[in-house]
């Protein structure tokens, strides 16, 4: 299913992305296919290059959501910008909290502390996929942020179909995931093509989109 607002014609018709996963790698799997890498073993790390680049655009205090075992949160609060991290899966928590992160065990979409007033908003790591429909992720992130307020992102490459999947994790020789081996649950991937889209469908404007090897951020702003 490809997400689009209504107004805007259906003429798109890019088929799934399909990445091929080395044997061992943990991933998610749609229904359908679909695979989509999980960088386990750098979400432990500290921030590369690419994604310091995307962290220099944070201002305080940031929401980071989806925030894993927390290496971005850390890096934030390492940097002075008072960072709080958001999960709704209770290892990536536990994760978080043994390597020092301030993190709420919560869903996004439930009631967060600060509502309106945050200065960023970070959604990296694939995590715009969140609950499978980016254009109503979006729309929660603006209510979260304060007016002038930013949101940054981390989108697939061009090409990339914006859909909604279900997918199931499967861990790979790492053996550590977030979600228990027989979750089941709702992802979507979102192409940077589709940003201006998205964003000012959700009140935001584009500042930039730049990618870094072979990955893509963006940095939006509340309007």
């Amino acid at each position: 299913m490809v997400i689009r607002a209504p107004a805007r014609p259906a003429t798109r018709t890019s088929p799934p992305v399909r990445s091929a996963v080395p044997e061992g790698h943990a991933h998610l799997r749609s229904a359908c296919g679909q695979v989509i890498p999980l960088h386990v073993p750098r979400w432990f790390d500290e921030p590369g290059p690419d994604e310091r680049a995307a962290l220099d655009e944070a201002v305080s205090p940031a929401l980071d959501i989806g925030c894993g075992p927390g290496r971005h949160t850390l890096a934030l609060n390492a940097r002075g910008i008072e960072t709080l991290g958001v999960d709704d899966a209770p290892a990536s928590v536990r994760a978080a909290r043994r390597r020092g992160a301030p993190v709420l065990h919560r869903s996004v979409f439930d009631p967060l502390p600060g509502e309106g007033s945050w200065g960023s908003v970070l959604l990296l790591d694939g995590n715009i996929g969140i609950g499978g429909d980016p254009a109503a992720l979006l729309h929660r992130v603006r209510e979260l942020l304060r007016p002038g307020g930013r949101a940054l992102l981390e989108l697939g490459p061009p090409g990339t179909a914006t859909e909604r999947l279900i997918v199931r994790p499967h861990a790979g020789a790492h053996g550590w995931l977030p979600w228990a081996a027989s979750a089941k649950f709702d992802w979507a991937t979102v192409g940077v093509d589709d940003l201006e889209h998205l964003s000012s469908g959700a009140g935001f404007r584009v500042d930039r989109a730049w990618n870094a090897g072979d990955r893509w951020f963006a940095r939006v702003d509340a309007t």
